[in-house]
């Protein structure tokens, strides 16, 4: 973040709750909804196939084979028949299919008799630097993982590398290890958010250091917010690791655990990094309000060192100005009360000298007390 970098707005996405009172299990599909594209990939550890599917009919039998994984990928909701045909050829229960059409939810876990469900956070920078925060929902068969996203876009790229190069595990570790490669990727992808917004306090550090502004304490204040938006996924994110850690589901293998322990550990990590920054922020805005205060005392004391010199310069301005002569220029008569030094020679001269003298004591004892310092 530059010096000059304007106040970037923050990213607000509006969800629809359901209407209180109202029946759940309904599959809901907002009128922005994109339109669905599915992607199946099938593969194993000598074969990968990609192709488009304009539907999910017969999408059971496809998956049934034994000899290949299967990950079928969908973006886009604006299809009700595609969610009723996932609920009759998978048996998915309707309050599972809620739960992927209101795309609000919190990363959670949970076991079924002929499937797993899950959903995470899907978290990053947009090129505005704004954070987008989207959701990602799981449905974890035998040999099949299904992943649901209302939008195209998303961070998953380098899995979808993975599995056309056929580098490591991913061929061969089945669909519950495809899982844990995507929400790993997921997980990831957190960090180099938090990167970002590292530097991000490291620059408005650097700010506050040289020449601080009031955009300081609006871009502090964004990436704070923007951190407990982190904060609020990755704790539920991590207690869903933790879930998946002590099930004792058969869709999950054994020996993938060990995998999910470690993206266990990233969650905590990322905890951490979370309230640290938060911190860091914290004490940012609290060194900014102190400077601009600091400065406004600088600023005080100087307009009253400048008051306080001119005060009895304006007293004896104030006295000699009110004219009271001490003869009456017409009738020539005494007023022994009033102001012999009115008509004194050189009196202007004198007044001058007094006022300058005063001010230099003034100024002296002002250095003294180390007023100027």
């Amino acid at each position: 973040m530059g010096r000059n970098t304007k106040h970037k707005p923050h990213k607000k996405r509006h969800y629809a709750l359901p209407t209180p009172g109202s029946s759940p299990g309904l599959i809901y599909i907002d009128e922005n909804s994109l339109k669905p594209k599915i992607t199946l990939y099938t593969y194993n550890q000598q074969t990968y196939k990609v192709e488009e599917l304009h539907n999910l009919n017969g999408i059971k039998a496809r998956t049934d084979n034994k000899d290949f994984n299967f990950w079928i990928e969908v973006k886009g909701f604006n299809s009700v028949e595609m969610f009723e045909t996932l609920a009759k050829e998978l048996h998915i229960n309707k309050l599972i299919l809620e739960d992927i059409t209101r795309t609000y939810q919190r990363p959670k876990f949970e076991e079924y008799d002929d499937y797993i469900f899950s959903i995470s956070r899907m978290l990053c920078l947009d090129t505005d630097g704004a954070l987008e925060n989207e959701q990602v929902s799981f449905i974890l068969t035998k040999n099949a993982l299904f992943t649901f996203q209302d939008r195209y876009e998303d961070c998953l790229d380098p899995v979808r590398k993975r599995l056309d190069l056929g580098k490591g595990n991913i061929r061969i570790g089945g669909s519950s290890y495809l899982m844990y490669a995507l929400m790993d990727m997921i997980v990831d992808n957190y960090f180099s958010v938090l990167g970002v917004w590292s530097e991000e306090l490291d620059s408005i550090e650097d700010r506050l250091l040289d020449k601080p502004d009031k955009t300081i304490m609006y871009d502090t204040q964004m990436i704070k917010r923007n951190l407990i938006t982190l904060r609020r996924v990755a704790w539920p994110e991590r207690d869903k690791m933790n879930d998946i850690l002590r099930t004792d589901s058969q869709f999950i293998d054994g020996q993938i655990k060990m995998y999910f322990r470690d993206a266990y550990d990233h969650c905590i990590q990322i905890i951490d990094m979370v309230e640290s920054m938060k911190e860091i922020a914290a004490s940012n805005i609290d060194m900014y309000l102190s400077i601009i205060s600091n400065r406004m005392n600088e600023i005080m004391k100087v307009l009253t060192i400048i008051s306080s010199i001119f005060i009895p310069l304006t007293f004896i301005a104030g006295i000699y100005g009110m004219n009271f002569s001490r003869e009456d220029p017409v009738t020539g008569k005494v007023m022994p009360l009033n102001m012999p030094e009115l008509y004194s020679a050189h009196g202007y001269v004198w007044a001058l000298v007094i006022m300058a003298v005063i001010a230099i004591l003034q100024i002296i004892y002002f250095w003294r007390k180390g007023w100027f310092k």
